[in-house]
């Protein structure tokens, strides 16, 4: 179950009128664009390489989940393609 909003006159809750969160615009200034802006010139060589590390960990799983995104996709178009 997700979460619903009320949107002026627009009733919350199942059925119409309910407004699922994912249907929500993301919000601008995401967490990598946060990190691309941050000063590094505190960080020592040792948190530099430890911050090298967790980001290619996160951009691999971000490149696994996109595969995955993509699988799906293929899939759906196929079932769903205009004979």
């Amino acid at each position: 179950m997700t979460a619903s909003y009320h949107i002026g006159d627009v009733t919350t809750g199942y059925g119409i009128g309910a407004l699922d969160i994912d249907d929500l615009p993301r919000p601008k200034g995401d967490a990598a664009s946060k990190l691309a802006g941050e000063d590094l010139a505190p960080y020592s060589q040792d948190e530099l390489a430890e911050r090298i590390n967790l980001l290619e960990t996160e951009i691999s799983r971000v490149k696994a989940h996109s595969k995955q995104a993509a699988s799906h996709r293929l899939a759906a178009d196929e079932l769903f393609k205009k004979s």
